[in-house]
Formats: C-alpha cells, sequence, structure tokens
C-alpha cells in the first residue's frame, strides 16, 4: 500500500498529499507543526488520570456525548460481534473536561483543529472540478462554526489473557467524520488496509503524523476519496503488558450540512453512533 509520505514545508505538499488521500485513504506527513512534546505530556498525564479513581464523575453523557466511556460501554465497531477493548474520553471545548488536563486539552485542540482546517483546504484545493461541484457546499465552509469536532484520549488497557474470544483493541472501521489527524501512538498496533485487501502496519514514530478520510468527506465526493478500514490489533509478548494511548482529532462539519441526497452531518452521524451502540 504506497501511502504518500509527504514534507509538510515542501512547496508541492498539498498536491502530494491530496494524491495519497484520493489513491488510499491516508496520508503521511513530516515536519509538520504539531509539537511532540505537548502530545507526550498530554499522553502520560491522560494515563495517569485512565488508571486513577477520579473516571467516575466524567461517565459519558448519551445527550451530548462528552465525557469518559470505560471499556464496559466502549463502541461495537459495524459489522463486529465484539466491544472494542479500549476505554477513552471525549473532549470538546465546551464540554466537560477534569480541570488539572483541561489547559494542554485545549491547547492541543486549537492546534490539531488548525491544521486539520488547513489540510483540508488542501483537499478543497485539489479536488478535480467535476468532484467539486459536486460538493454542496465548499469544504472549508462545511466546518465553519462547527461544535462537533472531537479530540478523543484513547486508553487501550494492558491485556489480561481474560479478553472474549475474537476480540481486538479496535475492530476494523473506518471513521465517521471528514478529516482525522492522528500523532503516532505511545505504542504500534495500529494497521491499514490496502487495496491488496491486505493490514499494513502504521509506523509508531512520532515524526510522521497520519491523516485518513472520513465517511463523510467519503459521502460528500461520492466516493472520490475514501475511507479506508483500519484496525488496532493486540500486542504480544512484553507489549500486552503496556497500555497504549493514542489522541486522535475527528473534524467534523456542522450538523445541518447537507452531505448528499441521502444525508445531512447530523443525520449520518446519528445514525452511525446508534450503530456503535453508543446511542439509542
Amino acid at each position: 500500500m504506497q501511502v504518500q509520505v509527504v514534507d509538510y514545508r515542501a512547496p508541492d505538499a498539498a498536491e502530494k498529499f491530496t494524491r495519497s488521500l484520493h489513491e488510499t485513504g491516508f496520508g503521511v506527513l513530516t515536519n509538520h507543526p504539531i509539537r511532540q512534546a505537548l502530545v507526550e505530556k498530554i499522553y502520560a498525564d491522560w494515563l495517569a488520570f485512565f488508571n486513577g479513581d477520579g473516571k467516575d464523575a466524567y461517565a459519558f453523557s448519551k445527550e451530548t456525548q462528552d465525557g469518559w466511556f470505560s471499556t464496559e460501554i466502549s463502541e461495537t465497531a459495524k459489522g463486529s460481534k465484539q466491544k472494542d477493548i479500549k476505554e477513552y474520553f471525549h473532549i470538546y471545548p465546551w464540554g466537560r473536561i477534569p480541570p488539572q488536563l483541561k489547559e494542554d486539552a485545549l491547547t492541543y485542540y486549537r492546534e490539531a483543529n488548525a491544521l486539520a482546517e488547513e489540510l483540508l483546504s488542501w483537499v478543497e484545493k485539489y479536488t478535480p472540478p467535476d468532484i467539486a461541484s459536486r460538493y454542496r457546499e465548499p469544504l472549508s465552509n462545511m466546518i465553519k462554526g462547527s461544535t462537533k469536532t472531537l479530540l478523543r484520549v484513547l486508553r487501550y488497557p494492558p491485556l489480561t489473557g481474560n479478553e472474549p474470544a475474537g476480540s481486538i483493541r479496535a475492530a476494523a472501521h473506518g471513521d465517521i467524520n471528514l478529516l482525522t489527524i492522528l500523532p503516532a501512538a505511545n505504542e504500534p498496533g495500529l494497521q491499514v488496509l490496502g487495496k491488496d485487501e491486505q493490514w499494513h502496519d502504521v509506523p509508531c514514530d512520532f515524526g510522521t503524523l497520519t491523516i485518513n478520510i472520513g465517511d463523510m468527506l467519503q459521502e460528500a465526493s461520492e466516493g472520490y476519496y475514501p475511507s479506508t478500514q483500519h484496525r488496532v490489533v493486540n500486542p504480544t509478548g512484553e507489549g500486552a503488558k503496556k497500555s497504549r494511548v493514542s489522541l486522535p482529532l475527528f473534524l467534523h462539519p456542522r450538523d445541518n450540512v447537507v452531505l448528499s441526497d441521502r444525508y445531512t452531518a447530523d443525520s449520518y452521524l446519528n445514525e452511525r453512533l446508534r450503530e456503535l451502540g453508543v446511542k439509542t
């Protein structure tokens, strides 16, 4: 699977990056502006939060979808029979955030969201005119005023050996949103399904930033930008004793954005949340 690795600072970065998204659903950036020190601090601080006793005070809300989602209510990927082996916290600027973690989380949210907006503008610029003409509004306009862009802090706990048969940290799935921005996790395990129908490891190297297409952009572009399946596999050996932390930012449009004849952003999101089992 030839995911293009692109130097963010190169003069032809936008064109190369957008071509990779079209051909594979994924792009990888080097020399990007996401600060390693901030991400590593967030990983360490949130791992302490997940290992602590204060999580219950932030139990998630079905109405607002913010807060802490335990392993017991974690997502079940579409088409999977087992819940993913993970817990996570949903961060929105308007939502609940533990006070001691708030400043760093919101700083990262702003910086990652700004980069996501820039990358979406790259996609918009290099979308072929015949495809762009089918967008119900410019991509860059879809996110203006959005309150749904989500920062998720994920923790995959150490494996106990008592997990249900067939369960993995994150079963194969596509993301719901427009674009996902993902700095390397603290442990490997992320894999992408290539056009050859084989699973390919995504490097666990902080020098790279992984970006993938979400289902909403696939819907709006009538498949020109494919939402690629990905998963997080269970580690073996010493790796099975470690937690894995990751920090995806999911760039979402406003609720009233029309994606296609079939969906608005709101109707699409609610359908998927019901399929994931976290909304009734």
